[in-house]
């Protein structure tokens, strides 16, 4: 299910994660999500849900809103490892160059046609296979930033686009995108690793001249 993910990585460069370390089986226990802010070519953040052994991943250009009225595109892209879940750092130039943080992340579970959370396990994989098969479901989201019923629904135009929209409940506002972005996991934001990231590379290369000048 990660040959298209690992195809597109050198993995001697890029400090993701392969994908091929075994993941304990997690039946007994609830699902992961993750939002992941990426400063790529163009800004954006990657939506992703855990199911069925892996992380289905969505790029979302504006970023996830609490404002019902918006409607978001999110770009359907190949599936990650579940360790991918926790990864922050900076993938260098290639595919998907730019700085990785964790923007947000916790637990999900699909729901039913009443917009009931689905907890047991088997249930909720079997939801989110006929929901993709069918275009469209719904799922109740407790992260840190991010709570409440959201739903993902694909454009009839393109296989690979849909759209990510906040359900209305008590966790729906009209700020729509109003969280600072920073890591739920570190603290940190882009930025903050993109400068250590530089100073890095400035270390690096004072000691690679360092040594080639006493050869």
């Amino acid at each position: 299910m990660l040959k298209k993910y690992r195809g597109k990585r050198d993995f001697i460069k890029t400090p993701e994660p392969s994908g091929k370390e075994k993941v304990s089986k997690r039946k007994s226990h609830a699902l992961t999500f993750v939002v992941q802010e990426h400063a790529a070519t163009r800004l954006h953040f990657d939506f992703r849900l855990e199911a069925n052994g892996v992380l289905l991943s969505w790029a979302v250009p504006k970023g996830p809103s609490l404002n019902t009225k918006d409607k978001r595109l999110a770009i359907m892209t190949e599936d990650h490892p579940l360790d991918y879940a926790g990864f922050e750092g900076i993938i260098p130039s290639g595919y998907g160059a730019g700085e990785v943080i964790v923007w947000d992340h916790g637990t999900y579970a699909p729901t039913d046609s009443k917009y009931s959370a689905i907890e047991d396990h088997s249930q909720a994989e079997q939801l989110i296979k006929k929901g993709l098969k069918a275009g469209k479901f719904s799922f109740h989201l407790n992260g840190k930033k991010l709570k409440g019923i959201w739903t993902l629904v694909r454009l009839k135009q393109k296989e690979k686009d849909w759209l990510l929209i906040k359900h209305q409940d008590k966790y729906a506002s009209d700020n729509g995108h109003p969280w600072e972005d920073d890591s739920v996991l570190t603290g940190q934001t882009l930025e903050d690793l993109g400068a250590e990231g530089k100073k890095w590379a400035t270390s690096k290369n004072k000691k690679t001249t360092k040594e080639n000048f006493q050869k």
